[in-house]
């Protein structure tokens, strides 16, 4: 059962493929709002679009924004995912990793005058866990101090993007009561699963992921800062 992605511009979506967007985040997530989703795509620049290569049914995606930012003296590029899922069932197809990969090195070979990084909220451990297949440096983490380029960054985002719900402390966006959350049994977090010291350091610093608050983190999107598991995922090694 295989996966096709593809990157479409958010303005190019077919009303079709909107209404699906919304059908998969719904029977994902709890407490997700027409408008409040609406409002979060059209904002963005970008949607991966996955779909299953043998029906062609949409059974994915992920909304993508570049944003132009100026934190302090810096002028930095900051690439932020919004909306992601895939279907259970799809789990474990790299198509995902794929096109968001080679769209973040396009981005990275474009941005010699400034400063890039990727800002990624994370609801769920497996999408936190995605960091360190990826990139040999992010931050927050359980083996390193974040340094101050990192936690300055973070905030300045954190606080620019959810000025009433970031906790600059925890460095997490707090859940509202309009925000939605992973339903049970998706992402939780098992004993089994608290072995993996990355998914111990998530539920240890974002101990509400439950109820849906998020953590914050950041890396720098640079050819030499992507692992060779990136490379390989992307197709490119």
């Amino acid at each position: 059962m295989g996966i096709e992605g593809r990157l479409v511009e958010v303005a190019e979506l077919a009303p079709a493929e909107r209404e699906r967007m919304l059908e998969l985040m719904r029977g994902h997530y709890e407490n997700v709002e027409r408008r409040t989703f609406e409002g979060d795509l059209d904002e963005k620049d970008w949607a991966i679009v996955l779909s299953d290569a043998a029906t062609g049914d949409l059974c994915g995606f992920s909304t993508q924004v570049l944003l132009e930012e100026t934190l302090g003296q810096r002028q930095v590029r900051v690439l932020f995912s919004g909306d992601t899922i895939v279907a259970r069932q799809y789990w474990g197809d790299n198509a995902l990793a794929r096109v968001w990969g080679r769209l973040a090195l396009r981005l990275a070979d474009a941005s010699a005058a400034a400063d890039l990084y990727w800002f990624l909220i994370c609801k769920g451990y497996k999408t936190y866990r995605f960091l360190p297949v990826f990139f040999h440096e992010f931050h927050p983490r359980f083996d390193a101090v974040t340094p101050a380029w990192a936690a300055e960054t973070i905030n300045a985002l954190g606080r620019r993007r959810y000025p009433e719900r970031f906790d600059a402390e925890r460095g997490v966006v707090r859940a509202s009561a309009e925000t939605d959350r992973l339903r049970p049994g998706l992402a939780d977090v098992t004993e089994e699963r608290l072995r993996d010291p990355h998914v111990r350091f998530f539920a240890e610093r974002n101990p509400g992921h439950a109820r849906g608050d998020e953590l914050c983190c950041i890396a720098p999107l640079s050819r030499s800062n992507f692992r060779p598991s990136a490379y390989r995922v992307m197709g490119l090694r």
